[in-house]
């Protein structure tokens, strides 16, 4: 790893300790934030596993009463039946905060299910499939609520192990070297003054024995 370009001094050496501790305080936190993301997307992946059966459960039971709807009324009869069935449902959208995310939560207000055929021209099964295939649509928004929160946790988690990399790879060995180049340099500095202080000292004590001889 290539160290900094910079000249070896005092303050620069102080400077580079100060964003050296502050760069692997950054990665740190930027850990405990893959950490926290991992956790959440894993929760949400065996969420999204769970609710999917349940909808598979749910529509394959609507379309075995479709079929048997079918089988009773033939297809005109059941979709002139489908024509005359009206139901407001209200799909809410709000944000949840994770980490500094907006994350949309998706909530599906579907009024209580009623009988909305006549006596005539229908048959139980009718009834049956509609239950069932309202039934689906919440899980069918939460299902989306997961898959959304899903995709906006895995580009999080990329971007923050992408800055993890960076630091612990990078910037962070950077620093190091650079720090331990430039203290060993003023280091190897101190000696050499030390050296040339004493050989001074040693020359000027020479000198002085020299003149009181004479």
């Amino acid at each position: 790893m290539a160290r900094l370009n910079i000249a070896p001094t005092k303050s620069n050496l102080l400077a580079l300790k100060r964003q050296l501790a502050f760069a692997e305080e950054g990665y740190d936190l930027l850990e405990q934030k893959r950490q926290i993301l991992i956790l959440e997307l894993m929760n949400r992946l065996g969420r999204i596993q769970a609710v999917e059966r349940r909808a598979a459960e749910t529509f394959q039971r609507a379309f075995a009463a479709l079929r048997e709807a079918t089988l009773d009324l033939g297809t005109e009869a059941l979709d002139r039946a489908a024509l005359g069935v009206r139901r407001n449902r209200q799909l809410n959208l709000a944000d949840q905060h994770l980490l500094g995310m907006k994350i949309p939560r998706v909530t599906l207000e579907v009024e209580p299910v009623s009988v909305p055929f006549g006596v005539s021209g229908t048959s139980a099964n009718t009834d049956v499939a509609r239950r069932r295939f309202v039934e689906a649509l919440p899980l069918l928004a939460e299902l989306a609520e997961l898959e959304n929160a899903v995709l906006r946790l895995a580009r999080e988690l990329r971007k923050t192990q992408r800055r993890c990399n960076a630091l612990s790879r990078i910037f962070i060995p950077a620093y190091r070297e650079s720090v331990a180049y430039i203290a060993g340099t003023l280091e190897e500095r101190e000696r050499e003054s030390l050296t040339i202080q004493k050989m001074i000292r040693n020359r000027l004590a020479e000198s002085l024995a020299m003149g009181k001889c004479n």
